[in-house]
């Protein structure tokens, strides 16, 4: 009978890790279309300043620029959170050094970092 709980044991955790898998991976397709559209934004930022430049007269693209300027910045921001997002399904936190660590780690062991907890 501790076989087949054992199976069960391992199946389910078969199927957790899938699941983290899949969401992950839906995250990160996420933050890849963001960044793409960063990209094509950037690119409209250029043309918008090369067509001004071709006036001769710059002020003219600035208000353009600074909404798309705008949307680039909430763009990353839903990438932050996004990142953040993954790091809760992974169980992950970082460290003020950088590093990744497990959410239920107290020390960095890169650093040395100690983490407070809400408990404490």
């Amino acid at each position: 009978m501790g076989f087949f709980n054992k199976l069960k044991e391992g199946a389910g955790k078969a199927a957790d890790l899938a699941k983290e898998t899949v969401e992950v991976t839906r995250l990160n397709t996420q933050i890849s279309a963001k960044k793409r559209e960063i990209e094509k934004s950037h690119n409209r930022i250029g043309e918008l300043i090369f067509s001004a430049f071709q006036q001769n007269d710059l002020s003219v693209a600035e208000g353009q620029v600074t909404t798309v300027c705008q949307e680039i910045v909430t763009l990353q921001h839903d990438i932050l959170l996004l990142e953040l997002k993954i790091k809760e399904v992974r169980n992950e936190k970082s460290c003020v050094c950088g590093k990744t660590i497990t959410f239920n780690a107290k020390f960095c062991p890169s650093c040395g970092h100690q983490f407070v907890t809400d408990s404490e």
